[in-house]
Parts: C-alpha cells; sequence; structure tokens
C-alpha cells in the first residue's frame, strides 16, 4: 500500500464524517500529503503531517495558529484534528501563481490580507505558540547539514559568515504572528476575496520577513516591492526601512535554499530537490551581491 493509499484509509475512518462519499488526492504541497474528502455536509481538506523537528515544524503550533487564523476570518476553519491530522473546511478557490502577484490590484489585495493577517491573527491566537527567527533556523541548518555530511557542507561557512552580517543589517524589529511562507500557492483566491492557508511555519518573527518572502517567491521587480512596502506601511519606506527589508528579504532566499538542502536529506516526497536547492541558491546569491 502506498504512503498515497495508506493517507485515504486512515482519512475515510476519521470520526469526524457524516456519511462519507469520497476521499480523493488533492493536488499541491511539498511537505503534506493532502486530500479533500466529501461528506453530507459538504467538503473538506485533510491534511496528513507529523512534526518536523528538523524544519522546526510542530504540529500543535500549526493547530493553534490555524484556529486562530480561522477566527480572524483569514483562513478557513478547522473541523477536526487529531495527531497527524488536520481537517479544515473546504474552499473554492484557485491557488495563486507567480504571475498573479505582478497584477497590480492582486498586489494590492494580498498586501492588505498579509497586515490584516499580521494584526488580526496575533490578536486571536491563544496559547503556546512558536517563534520564527530565520537567523536562527539558518544556524540550525547548518549545524544539521554538518552532522549529516550534506554535499553543501563546503558552502556553509561563507553562507553562515553572510547570515550574521544580514541579521545584524536587519536591527531591531517589530513581533507579529507571521506566516512565513508566503508562496504564492499558499495564497487563494475566492471569488473577490483571498485566503492565507498552511500555517506550519506560523510563528512570530518580524513583518518583513513575510513581505520579503512572498517578493522573492514572486519575483516581484523593485517598483511593486516600493508599491506592497507603501501599501503595507502606510507610507513610502525610507532608507533604514529599505536597508531592513533588503536584508531580511535575502535571510528569507538563504532560508528558502538552507530548508532545501536539509530535505535534500530527510524527504521521502517526490519532488526534485536538489533542483529547488540551486534554483533558490541561484536567487539568494544575486539578492545579496545587489544587497
Amino acid at each position: 500500500m502506498t504512503p498515497l493509499d495508506q493517507a485515504i484509509a486512515k482519512a475515510r475512518i476519521l470520526p469526524c464524517w457524516q456519511e462519507l462519499t469520497d476521499v480523493a488526492p488533492l493536488e499541491g504541497g511539498i511537505t503534506n500529503v493532502n486530500l479533500v474528502a466529501t461528506d453530507r455536509r459538504g467538503k473538506y481538506v485533510v491534511r496528513f503531517g507529523e512534526d518536523i523537528v528538523e524544519h522546526g515544524v510542530m504540529r500543535f503550533n500549526e493547530l493553534a495558529i490555524s484556529r486562530a487564523a480561522a477566527d480572524a476570518r483569514i483562513s478557513p476553519r478547522v473541523h477536526h484534528a487529531e495527531d497527524g491530522i488536520l481537517v479544515l473546511d473546504y474552499v473554492e478557490s484557485v491557488a495563486l501563481k507567480e504571475d498573479d502577484l505582478h497584477d497590480q490590484q492582486t498586489l494590492l489585495d494580498v498586501t492588505d490580507l498579509i497586515r490584516k493577517a499580521h494584526v488580526e491573527v496575533t490578536l486571536q491566537t491563544r496559547g503556546p505558540v512558536l517563534t520564527f527567527w530565520v537567523f536562527h533556523v539558518l544556524r540550525d541548518y547548518a549545524a544539521f547539514l554538518k552532522a549529516r555530511n550534506s554535499v553543501h557542507v563546503s558552502k556553509l561557512p561563507l553562507l553562515m559568515e553572510q547570515a550574521g552580517l544580514l541579521e545584524k543589517a536587519v536591527g531591531k524589529v517589530d513581533l507579529l504572528l507571521g506566516h512565513n511562507d508566503l508562496l504564492p500557492a499558499n495564497i487563494l483566491r475566492s471569488g473577490d476575496r483571498f485566503w492565507l492557508v498552511d500555517w506550519e511555519y506560523g510563528g512570530y518573527n518580524s513583518p518583513l520577513f513575510d513581505l520579503g518572502g512572498l517578493a522573492t517567491n514572486c519575483g516581484l521587480p523593485p517598483e511593486a516591492e516600493h508599491l506592497m512596502l507603501r501599501r503595507y506601511f502606510g507610507a513610502d519606506p525610507d532608507a533604514a526601512l529599505m536597508r531592513s527589508y533588503d536584508a531580511m528579504k535575502c535571510g528569507s532566499l538563504l532560508r528558502e535554499t538552507m530548508w532545501s538542502m536539509v530535505s535534500e536529506i530527510t524527504s521521502d516526497i517526490d519532488f526534485d530537490y536538489a533542483a529547488y536547492t540551486n534554483a533558490n541558491l541561484g536567487k539568494y546569491r544575486q539578492a545579496f551581491d545587489r544587497l
């Protein structure tokens, strides 16, 4: 029985259904197995995922923030949760692609959603949750890669030296509850509104990490980044903010690169992590050179 078959079998016997009629794979995701299930009340997304300690992914944290985001009407409602399984209301929607964020109105609307998430999910979150400080994550990844004798070990001294410079350049930050994984596929368009999904990396962080992550993941040109920052902060960014933002944007790219380096060793998902590492390392080096 394949992992997908096992997940479908487990989904079928969850206690939250009323006359379950269908369970099928749901495309997307490079960390979890995702399904869509239908019972007589409607459709639901079933996410399978254990703790991933090397990435700082703890499912108690994802559940707490998912509930807070649902209360804030940022994310779909949590229908059911148990160890390794999260069931959410299914939203008829389309996941965004990189090019979608190059449309000015879409970028403005998504920026408003991010700001709303930062403010309202922060207020709604209850219980213990994690902090996501990218430079701690990078140091931890470097130690993991050394311990596992990664093929990338020779790159680490320079990358970690650069990470130290970036952390100093970021400077003081404001802490808010961040999503911390703003791939366009984690933003859903449903009619005239947007949703944020997949809070497994959620935690307290600088808002600049989400903004920089969105920009790098969507290949935004400088004028679009300036528009995004002006929309988020309500004023044109000054030189100090731009310096901090650019450094955090580099940190976001380096984190995505080293996340993939670690995943090359640990993940059993069918995904070309080596190619993903090389692509993100190239983006990071270009951004660091510009900074």
